[in-house]
């Protein structure tokens, strides 16, 4: 299982509706409205390293309003919360 934390630039004035259809992208497991220098996060959770590109730069960057996205590939995860989700989830292989 890789993730990826995304970082999202929107148009100010479509921010849930860019949300909401990120939210609907398969692999995207969550998207936060943030305070900071971005205005959305998303989490993706894929399998595949080559899915990466086919979640991120070929779905959420072409969502209507989406201005800019930034990504950072998690390498390790150390909280008990997502490794219990995880192992729930029958992803252990």
């Amino acid at each position: 299982m890789l993730t990826a934390i995304v970082l999202i630039d929107t148009d100010a004035a479509r921010i849930p509706e860019v949300a909401a259809a990120i939210a609907e992208i398969p692999g995207v497991s969550e998207v936060y409205s943030v305070t900071g220098e971005v205005d959305l996060i998303a989490m993706v959770r894929v399998r595949e390293h080559d899915d990466l590109a086919d979640v991120i730069a070929d779905r959420v960057s072409k969502v209507e309003g989406v201005l800019r996205t930034q990504t950072y590939i998690a390498f390790r995860a150390y909280s008990q919360h997502d490794l219990a989700q995880a192992f729930a989830l029958g992803l252990d292989d």
